[in-house]
């Protein structure tokens, strides 16, 4: 009778503690997809309403932002590649995590973005860019470009294959076909084959629409009879500048060069108009030589850019067909921003907003909004904190980004509303500098050094400051730096670029040249 009364009770034990497991039971942790391109500029980007919309438009990229959060005000803290991609998986800035060029190689002293996942019950992979010239880490499944990689019949570095050669000698798997695609299909692929039974984190690295701008051969007649419509600074007057910052040829009237053949360039892949003729500008004025060159960049990189948007719109109707959309979030971004002509510049580098403004838009059906915007400044070193506190992972305290969710969910927020800028590799067309940008202002040191290892053989600039009301002058064609009406909103900014560089402890001392140009200049 004991026995049958013990059983009894543990059998309604058991059935309790079962039932207050299920209560408490956590939700399932949500999938990462996080899609970025190199050098995807909000411009081409049509959910962000610029000139180029009507004309140029992303209905698959744009899918996410209508069906989530679109952040109008994202930047990278360093807009060149390698150091935007470590930047994303260390949550540091470039001066912490050292990978501050695009000549430096990616050592990290901690575990990083994908190894925290990876430890925490997450499958990871990354197909596509990954330009950190090392090998790569925390990831259970990788295919990845040597550095840029070609466009068409692209060779791959594969996990596992010819694993006992040196990351940088090891031999690689070409793949017959455009790259965007073949990055798509083994992104594809893989979750087909995925754990069912695990969560995961998939990185989509797409290397376009970075030059040479190679589009695939189907979209050779978008835009074709279309006069695609010019940015406002197109044919800036640059007198307003330092004078430091100024040179003789901008980039479009280099490219125009390029693309007529009248100079050579070390590496064309396999684009086969270049440099053979891609552009005839004889006979041309400097303004219609600009207006052509202008023409023929940007409509090879927004047909590079459709077949971004195509890749995209094929992840998102899988997981759509697969009952994986309700609890994956989707990510789309880049590595920064790109200039499509805007001081007739192209390339990034700059501290101007068409250079450091990366896309960003989110969707977590379970979770955030639909159709929200949002005008928080936000960079890339969130990024990390961000994912792992949407999955319920704790941020290592070595991380100097801030988890911006509570701005996605649109709830009360203490956000910094700050940038801190700083682009290293100092050329004679782009001098090293760095900066603070708010939501009204932005300010400017070009110290124009080489530092250390970072020296890329061009001459050393003076030292200028830089100063746009952004609200004012929204295009930057207005260098308000020397305007006496200012004066006290400069000093001040000053007083809070210097507490922000020691905030993010990026304090210069072993550079006692450029410290002293820097007091001194203030």
């Amino acid at each position: 009778m004991a026995t049958k009364k013990l059983n009894s009770f543990l059998l309604t034990a058991i059935a309790c503690f079962s039932m207050s497991c299920t209560k408490n039971r956590k939700q399932p942790q949500p999938n990462i997809i996080v899609i970025m391109a190199d050098d995807h500029a909000t411009n081409a980007i049509s959910a962000y309403g610029s000139h180029l919309a009507s004309v140029a438009p992303t209905p698959n990229i744009d899918r996410i932002a209508n069906e989530g959060v679109l952040l109008n005000h994202c930047f990278s803290t360093n807009a060149i590649c390698t150091p935007s991609r470590a930047t994303l998986l260390t949550g540091q800035y470039n001066h912490i995590n050292n990978v501050r060029t695009l000549k430096d190689h990616f050592y990290p002293k901690e575990d990083h973005l994908a190894q925290i996942m990876q430890k925490n019950g997450y499958q990871t992979a990354i197909f596509g860019k990954w330009h950190l010239h090392s090998e790569p880490t925390g990831f259970d499944q990788w295919q990845v470009l040597p550095s840029q990689g070609h466009y068409f019949d692209p060779e791959f570095k594969v996990k596992g294959y010819d694993k006992d050669t040196s990351y940088e000698d090891r031999k690689m798997v070409k793949q017959k076909g455009y790259v965007t695609d073949i990055i798509t299909n083994l992104s594809l692929k893989w979750l087909k084959n995925r754990d069912t039974e695990s969560p995961f984190m998939l990185m989509v690295h797409q290397k376009a629409p970075h030059a040479l701008w190679e589009y695939h051969p189907k979209y050779r007649s978008l835009f074709k009879g279309i006069t695609l419509p010019e940015p406002p600074s197109l044919f800036e007057d640059k007198t307003h500048r330092a004078k430091e910052t100024i040179v003789k040829q901008n980039d479009l009237h280099r490219l125009a060069q390029r693309m007529s053949g009248q100079i050579k360039i070390s590496s064309v892949h396999n684009y086969t108009e270049w440099p053979t003729g891609a552009l005839d500008i004889e006979g041309l004025s400097e303004h219609d030589m600009i207006k052509a060159t202008y023409q023929k960049y940007l409509k090879d990189y927004l047909r590079c850019v459709a077949s971004v948007d195509e890749g995209v719109g094929k992840i998102l109707d899988y997981l759509d067909q697969n009952n994986l959309t309700e609890n994956t979030i989707i990510i789309y971004t880049s590595d920064q921003g790109m200039f499509l002509g805007e001081h007739e510049y192209l390339d990034k580098r700059w501290f101007f907003e068409e250079g450091i403004r990366m896309p960003f838009m989110i969707k977590w059906p379970k979770e955030l909004s639909h159709d929200q915007k949002r005008n928080h400044i936000i960079s890339n070193v969130d990024f990390a904190p961000t994912i792992l506190d949407m999955c319920g992972i704790n941020t290592p305290s070595r991380m100097q980004g801030k988890s911006f969710l509570p701005v996605l969910k649109d709830e009360n927020t203490d956000w910094e509303n700050l940038l801190y800028y700083r682009y290293w590799m100092h050329r004679d067309m782009t001098p090293a500098h760095f900066g603070i940008r708010t939501p009204n202002y932005k300010l400017i040191y070009y110290y124009g050094m080489n530092l250390d290892t970072h020296s890329f053989g061009h001459p050393n600039s003076k030292p200028a400051w830089e100063f746009y009301d952004l609200k004012n002058d929204p295009h930057e064609i207005n260098n308000q730096y020397r305007n006496a009406n200012y004066r006290k909103t400069i000093d001040s900014l000053k007083i809070v670029l210097e507490m922000k560089r020691q905030k993010v402890k990026d304090y210069d001392l072993q550079y006692p040249d450029l410290l002293s140009n820097y007091m001194k200049s203030n």
